[in-house]
Formats: structure tokens, C-alpha cells, sequence
């Protein structure tokens, strides 16, 4: 056994054995390494590939980067934008070697590198927001038009289901009312404004027994009031110009429309946050179509049929207007129906809209006085 014992401020010498990537190639080469104490600059590491000319990094340049194999010892690069690596699994010589070089971090980020991860997250965050607010709305458009009737209703069912239930305060869903007087009322106005309307599947009219100033459509069909909208109703055209309005939005399949397009974009949001449950889907196409924020088009539009469909019911379209004004003095812009109504266009518009489609002509009430009683009594 020889032993070479070092005398004087000299560093011991230093030899080792590591595979070294040129980053130019997948060849893996065994490479001898040194280190020349005299280098201009300062010690550097001399690697020796077996192929090839020698390399020398400055040893201050030297780096540590992540090792994804977790194997022992360490791998090198350089300090920069130098692709090459150096993998040195001889412990006891990595830790020598690690001794000798002053920064052995990881290498600095390169000029731009913030940059380019800044675009980069950018338009991942605009892709996703394309993908939202341009292809899903397209999209849905799209497959509410070739929706087949009977997968519409039993969408238009299941969202019932789950609405009845988010909305009750007690384990039975929330009850739909059904006292057979006020159910005939109910009919026969429903009866009277279908007979003008051209419908891709019957109506299906429920009111369901709780406080909120509301009405809404959903798909295949269905047309919800609550009990709160019927008790604030002074007059059964009221009522009757509210049906005519969600009418409106099945007869042009918008309740189909914002299903697929709440579901389409909570989808592509699950895909990313990790929500495969679909809870958030349920709860928000529930409060979605509850509130019914269509687009100013859909709305307008649905102002317009109803306004053509309460004149040929010979009822008085400019009830649509009073209905909203009052609501408007006693609720204020943002309860209840006023809210569902008020998001597209102005309110006021859409009141000054409805007294303008009115005319002189000669009405029949909506119901007789005991129908609107009895009508006025469904929920108890």
C-alpha cells in the first residue's frame, strides 16, 4: 500500500470517474476528471471524455441540478445555458469535488427565462378563457339545436330533481304544489297560451312551494313558478305575462343552451382543478338556471314573444311592464325576479317595451275571479 502524504498549502490532487453527456448527443461517456489548480481564472475541472477533446469547467461555474433517478452521488452542469451533464456516482469523490467548488447551486435562470414562463402561463390562462367564453358557448349553441327532444327533457328532468332538492330545507325535496282547483287554473292558462305558441315538445307548468319571487325555464319543456311570484301577483295576466316570458325561452331552447354551456365550461374546469365529482357542476348549473342570466339577445327576444304571445291569447302584453315596475319599487333592482329579469337589457327599457307593444284592442281576463282565487290557493 502507498500513501501520498501532502505537505503545504497545495490542494491534494483530485481524479475521479463519471459518465458525462456532451448535450449534443445520447452517448454516454466515461470521462476521467481532474482538476488544474492553475487554469487562467481560477481552478477548473478538466473532464476527459474517451472520444473527443478534453472540456474544462471553472469550478465556479460548476452546478448541482436534480438527480431524477435518485440514485447516489450527484450531477453537474454548468452555471448558464451549457446543455452538458456530468454524473458522478462515487460518493466519496462527489463530496471531495463538492468541497472544491465555491457555488454549488443550481444554475441561474437564463436571460428571458421569466419571461418566456410569464408568456407561457399567459397563454395557457387565455386558452383556457378561449375555451370558456368562445368555444364551449359555440359549442353548446350548436348541440341545443341537435339535442333530440327526449335527451333535452330528460336533461330538463334530472335538473328538476336536483333543484327541488337544493332548495328544501328538509330531507323530502322541496314539494310541488297540486290542489286540483288550482292546478285546472293553472292548466287552463298554460292551454290559452300554447294554442299561439310553436313548441318542440309540450309545455310542462309546475309551481313549487316556496317564498322566492321567481319563475325560470329548463330544458325539454319545463316551466317553473314558485308560490312567492303567484302572492305577488295583483292580477292573473301578471302571471300569465311571466309564463308567456319563459315560454319564449323554450321555444327557443335557451335553458338547453346554458345547461350544456355551464356544464361544458365547469368540465374544463374540473379537467384543471381536480373536481371529477361533480358536485360543483350540480350546484352551479342549479343556481345557473335558477337565475337564467341569458345573453341581451335571448332576452329581448323572449320579451318580444311573449309580448305576440299574450296578443294572441287576447291578453294585455304591456302586463309584463307593471309586473316588473312594481316588483322593481318594492324589491328594488337585485331580489328576487327583478334580479332574474334586470341583468339584459335595462329594466326599464324592457317595462317601456312591453307598454309599447299594448294596444286598444279588446281583452279576456286570464282567469275568472274563482279560477284566480282558486289559482292564488294551489299551494295549500
Amino acid at each position: 500500500m502507498s500513501v501520498t502524504i501532502h505537505v503545504g498549502a497545495a490542494a491534494p490532487g483530485f481524479a475521479a470517474f463519471a459518465d458525462y453527456l456532451d448535450g449534443e448527443r445520447s452517448l454516454v461517456q466515461r470521462a476521467a476528471l481532474s482538476i488544474l489548480e492553475d487554469a487562467p481564472g481560477g481552478a477548473a475541472l478538466r473532464i476527459e471524455p474517451p472520444a473527443g477533446e478534453s472540456v474544462v469547467w471553472p469550478l465556479a461555474d460548476v452546478r448541482v441540478l436534480p438527480d431524477q433517478a435518485g440514485g447516489p452521488g450527484i450531477v453537474l452542469g454548468r452555471d448558464g445555458r451549457d446543455p452538458a451533464r456530468l454524473i458522478l456516482r462515487d460518493e466519496d469523490a462527489a463530496a471531495r469535488l463538492a468541497a472544491r467548488c465555491p457555488d454549488l447551486r443550481p444554475p441561474r435562470p437564463g436571460p428571458g427565462l421569466w419571461r418566456r414562463l410569464g408568456l407561457m402561463a399567459a397563454g395557457a390562462a387565455g386558452s383556457v378563457m378561449v375555451i370558456i367564453f368562445v368555444l364551449v358557448p359555440l359549442l353548446a349553441n350548436q348541440l341545443a339545436t341537435l339535442l333530440p327532444p327526449e335527451g333535452e327533457k330528460a336533461l330538463g328532468d334530472a335538473t328538476l330533481s336536483q333543484i327541488r332538492e337544493a332548495l328544501s330545507q328538509s330531507r323530502a325535496p322541496l314539494a310541488v304544489c297540486e290542489d286540483a282547483d288550482g292546478q285546472a287554473a293553472l292548466d287552463a292558462m298554460v292551454a290559452r297560451l300554447a294554442a299561439g305558441a310553436d313548441l318542440p315538445y309540450p309545455l310542462q307548468v309546475q309551481v313549487l312551494d316556496h317564498g322566492m319571487v321567481n319563475a325560470f325555464a329548463l330544458p325539454g319543456g319545463h316551466v317553473i313558478l314558485f308560490e312567492g311570484l303567484i302572492d305577488a301577483a295583483e292580477e292573473p295576466e301578471e302571471v300569465a305575462a311571466v309564463l308567456a316570458h319563459e315560454i319564449g325561452h323554450v321555444a327557443a331552447r335557451d335553458p338547453a343552451r346554458i345547461a350544456l354551456r355551464t356544464a361544458g365550461s365547469i368540465g374544463v374546469l374540473g379537467l384543471l382543478l381536480g373536481d371529477f365529482a361533480g358536485g360543483s357542476v350540480v350546484l352551479l348549473l342549479t343556481e345557473r338556471l335558477i337565475q337564467a342570466n341569458y345573453t341581451r339577445a335571448a332576452e329581448t327576444a323572449a320579451d318580444d314573444f311573449a309580448h305576440g304571445l299574450l296578443k294572441r291569447a287576447g291578453m294585455p302584453p304591456e302586463a309584463l311592464g307593471a309586473m316588473f315596475r312594481r316588483l322593481r319599487e318594492k324589491h328594488g333592482d337585485a331580489k328576487g325576479l327583478v334580479a332574474h329579469f334586470a341583468s339584459h337589457p335595462r329594466l326599464a327599457d324592457r317595462i317601456a317595451a312591453a307598454e309599447r307593444a299594448g294596444d286598444a284592442a279588446a281583452r279576456e281576463p286570464a282567469l275568472t275571479e274563482a279560477q284566480w282565487q282558486a289559482f292564488r290557493g294551489i299551494c295549500d
